[in-house]
């Protein structure tokens, strides 16, 4: 299959253009140039099980051994939730794959075991095993050079795998702005009643606070993993609320695409960017979202604790 050229991507360009001006490519390979002081997030405006697997494919060079697969399953009956099918397929294509969660500290069926294992029925994830990693309690792992946090406890199981792909519905979240790649990991890793308490903080103070504290929870993952963790963004039904809202409000920005990229911050970046190009009416409410919970200082954090490359260039698959 032919590789194309592919046109350098300057991360503020507006959507319209950048979007409008990248040569497509059918087949990006190792070969690939890339410039050595930008990292690479590839980008398919198509969101299909099909090109789930094609994205995923391009940055899987890492993952082996046993693969916890990190997403979101969602409040019962969540509204906005991705359709199943991308996961599934997904799952089914990863060899040796779980499907993980933790269990949450707000009021949720999802607080304890018992009743997030019936709201996985609910919603559908029944095609494989889903582990609660904090079922029988929570590991710590220890955080270089966190301000906030010197540790963050964990799902004890999480230390049974020796990959994992972050397979992440892009979108709002009450207290940090947006949820990308970073929020997928640093709360959803943590466990329900100690680990998510450390990152929220006592009194659960927001903006800056708060962002850092999320921030050094993911950065614990991504150290505990190394090279052997990649990272999917799916940017579908965009509420300004996060799944973990049962009665999020209705998407007002429009479907974008899906990325993939090894590098969290990149991806995170470009997940941003791509939304703030939009028109003004498209991404007004989500933007306004962002921006009212300093959720940018999110990129800014993790550029300073060394977590990743804002600097990227956008590889358009077709």
């Amino acid at each position: 299959m032919k590789r194309r050229d592919f046109c350098k991507i300057s991360a503020g360009a507006l959507l319209s253009g950048f979007l409008g001006s990248l040569t497509k490519i059918k087949n990006a390979t190792a070969t690939t140039k890339i410039a050595p002081n930008k990292s690479k997030v590839y980008f398919c405006r198509e969101i299909t099980p099909e090109k789930l697997l094609k994205m995923y494919s391009l940055v899987n060079q890492d993952i082996t051994g046993k693969v916890a697969i990190k997403l979101h399953t969602g409040e019962p009956n969540g509204p906005n939730l991705l359709p199943i099918d991308l996961a599934k397929t997904l799952q089914a294509n990863i060899p040796d794959s779980t499907i993980v969660e933790c269990n949450v500290l707000y009021s949720s069926p999802r607080q304890n075991t018992k009743g997030h294992l019936e709201t996985l029925k609910v919603n559908g994830w029944t095609f494989c095993p889903v582990d609660i990693m904090d079922d029988k309690g929570y590991v710590s792992l220890p955080i270089k050079n966190g301000k906030r946090l010197k540790e963050v406890a964990v799902g004890k199981n999480l230390t049974n795998y020796d990959s994992m792909v972050v397979y992440t519905h892009f979108k709002g979240h009450a207290m940090g702005g947006f949820g990308g790649s970073l929020k997928n990991i640093a709360i959803g890793c943590a466990s329900g009643q100690v680990g998510k308490a450390q990152i929220h903080g006592q009194g659960w103070p927001i903006g800056e606070e708060f962002l850092e504290r999320m921030v050094e929870g993911g950065k614990a993952v991504c150290d505990y993993f190394g090279k052997h963790i990649t990272y999917i963004n799916v940017l579908k039904n965009i509420s300004v609320d996060c799944d973990c809202d049962a009665h999020g409000a209705k998407p007002t920005c429009p479907d974008i695409g899906i990325l993939a990229s090894t590098d969290i911050l990149a991806i995170d970046q470009a997940s941003v960017d791509l939304v703030y190009a939009l028109p003004e009416k498209a991404k007004h409410d989500i933007v306004e979202r962002i921006e009212s919970r300093k959720g940018l200082h999110q990129l800014e954090y993790m550029d300073k604790l060394g977590m990743g490359n804002r600097a990227y260039e956008l590889v358009e698959i077709i």
